[in-house]
This record gives structure tokens, sequence and C-alpha cells, in this order.
């Protein structure tokens, strides 16, 4: 299948956390005969993100290795327990000066597809907002979408911030596309076994 995106978007997945609530790592749960990482990635590449950097932390070796057959970049955030917005600088630094625009989704979100992803960037290429995000459950957040105007900002966000504060920030600026799936994530032992009878 050819790419969705023209020209093409860098994407961050997000895959530092220790899963401390589910007692085992979510990024290498099993839903549809692979792991939660390797479909993320594997999506964003399917909706034609690239490159694809993938943030590691409290696990490295382990999540390098489930998406090893994958065309993309791991980079270990050694301050991953310091929150998501470290991984986002980290991930970042990775991809350096060169991206123009950035796709930042969890490893945890198994139900979004890659044509929702390839959505985001359609509507931000459409529209010319500086952010695009997911609107879900009366709410909005990630994956959501970077341009050039907002990755300043994006590259100052402080180690304990989410995406979400800084996506709020841009007020009517920020464009949102309907995307319900993305509020199921995957927190918790009932909420994976809530994505095995799904």
């Amino acid at each position: 299948m050819p790419p969705l995106l023209a020209p093409p978007t860098a994407a961050l997945v997000l895959a530092a956390g220790n899963s401390s609530r589910l007692g085992q790592p979510k990024q290498l749960l099993v839903y549809q005969d692979e792991t939660l990482l390797h479909r993320a990635v594997r999506t964003a590449l399917a909706a034609g993100y690239a490159p694809v950097v993938v943030v590691t932390g409290a696990l490295d070796a382990e999540l390098r290795r489930a998406v090893a057959d994958l065309p993309c970049q791991a980079v270990h955030n050694p301050d991953w327990a310091a929150g998501m917005g470290a991984s986002i600088r980290a991930g970042l630094a990775a991809l350096g000066p060169a991206a123009t625009a950035v796709l930042v989704l969890s490893s945890d979100q198994p139900l979004v597809t890659a044509a929702q992803l390839a959505a985001l960037a359609q509507h931000q290429q459409a529209t010319g907002a500086p952010a695009v995000a997911a609107a879900y459950a009366e709410a909005f957040g990630i994956p959501a979408v970077f341009t050039a105007s907002a990755l300043a900002d994006l590259h100052r966000i402080r180690p304990e911030q989410g995406a979400k504060p800084l996506l709020a920030r841009y007020g009517p600026a920020l464009a949102l596309v309907p995307l319900p799936d993305a509020a199921f994530d995957v927190d918790t032992p009932a909420a994976y076994q809530a994505l095995l009878d799904y």
C-alpha cells in the first residue's frame, strides 16, 4: 500500500513508561498477534509517517527487539521517569533540525488506524493549523501533529509536562479531528482484557 502522506511527516512513538498501574510492560502486551509497540510503529509507517522514532525508557533492549523488523529508529531516554515531556524532547533531539512536522503518539492506543493517523497530517496540510490533535471523549490530546511553527514550543516542553497543556495554548488555532478510538488506552489489567474482548 502506498504511503497516505505527501510530503512525509516524522513520528515519535512514546514508549518510555514503566506501566506501574498495569504491573507489566504494556508496550509488550500482545493484541492481534503483535505487541502494542509494534502495532503503533507499524500503523505510523503504514500512514506514511517517516522517519519514525521510538522513545524507550524503563525498558530499552526489549523494546528495540520488539520493533527490530520495522524501519524505525529507537532512542533511549534516561530521564524517562521525569515525564512525557522528557521523552518528547529526547525524540525531537534524535530527529534533529530537519524535522518540519512531527506526529506524537503513544504506544498504547491500539485501536487507532493508519487512515486515522494520516487524517491528522492531511487536516493540518489542508488547514495550515499550527497543531492538529485527536478529539475524543469530550477532550483532546495525542495522537497529535505539531508543525514547524509549533515545534519550537515542543522543544521547550517541561520534562513533567504532557502534550495536552501545550496543545491547549493554541486555543482556537488548534485544529481537532474526531478520533474516538484514541480514547481507548491500555493502563490497567481491566483495560487490556477489554481490548482482548473487543
